[in-house]
């Protein structure tokens, strides 16, 4: 199969093109189990042009045409306080788009997507999903909309009027197809279309995301975004000869072991999924988030 441009490159240099919201469009289709159409792609705090490298944090603010707010996110480098920021977001948006004397009942709908390539949380899912209810404490019973608020407002749940929240970690996808999304996040990890994924417009972007088809500009600006992945690869193989050093050195169990806890600990700073630290180092998967909960 031949080798599509990041993803993460793609969402700041590609998809912003009006010609390319089919793909936008295949893939918001199939993680919102719904027919989406976008119809406008608005200007948001870093979906602008820059030098910065792959670890500057990417978006895409999508009005689709229930004009609703949907906001995709990529982050490869490691981040805590990821989760602050995601809610920061999404109040920002809500703020900046009602108007001063609107009534509430203007709030646009915001949908966050989040795609992360590190660990983000403790858990071993590679999809998960948020949104706001609220439940009686003390009958668990869920509180709803009125009969006249579904007619003023247009919903049917209390939960449509908040932000909704997804986060795909994709680095905890096991390459297991099950569904329309699953072909999408086998793309997001591999940069690979397989012949047989039949999600909806995912066969454009094996067409539109070819490196082959880049033209001269897109081809350098590339070039120069792998460069900087080759830069990061240079210091990976770096630490872990420092930590082979340090073994060989030491001559001790410890000694070893020490240099694969520091090999680790580089890796998640640079944000390197845990299967490419794996092969790296001979740790299992559960070793290196043991590792990674100690340090």
């Amino acid at each position: 199969m031949e080798k599509l441009v990041r993803f993460d490159w793609a969402i700041k240099k590609l998809l912003r093109n009006k010609a390319n919201f089919d793909i936008l469009e295949g893939f918001l289709s199939a993680l919102l189990h719904n027919d989406v159409k976008v119809i406008n792609l608005l200007e948001s705090e870093s979906n602008q042009e820059d030098e910065m490298d792959k670890f500057n944090r990417v978006d895409l603010l999508v009005e689709n045409a229930q004009h609703d707010l949907i906001i995709i996110e990529v982050q490869v480098k490691s981040e805590p306080d990821f989760f602050h920021r995601i809610v920061y977001g999404t109040s920002k948006l809500l703020a900046e788009h009602l108007e001063k004397g609107q009534s509430y009942q203007n709030i646009k709908k915001i949908i966050s997507i989040s795609i992360v390539y590190f660990e983000l949380g403790k858990g071993t899912d590679y999809l998960y999903h948020s949104s706001t209810d609220f439940v009686g404490v003390h009958n668990q019973e869920t509180l709803s909309l009125t009969e006249n608020q579904k007619r003023l407002f247009g919903f049917q749940e209390v939960k449509q009027i908040f932000p909704e929240y997804y986060l795909i970690r994709v680095g905890n996808f096991a390459d297991k197809i099950n569904e329309a999304l699953d072909e999408w996040i086998y793309m997001l990890k591999h940069s690979e279309i397989k012949p047989t994924f039949k999600a909806k417009n995912i066969q454009h972007v094996a067409e539109k995301l070819r490196v082959m088809n880049l033209k001269p500009e897109q081809q350098k600006a590339y070039d120069r975004f792998m460069d900087n992945m080759s830069y990061q690869a240079s210091m990976l193989w770096s630490s872990k000869e420092e930590g082979r050093l340090e073994g060989r050195l030491e001559g001790q169990k410890e000694g070893i072991e020490k240099g694969k806890q520091e090999i680790v600990k580089n890796s998640l700073q640079q944000g390197l999924d845990l299967t490419i630290i794996a092969s790296i180092t001979g740790l299992s998967i559960e070793e290196i988030r043991t590792i990674r909960d100690e340090i």
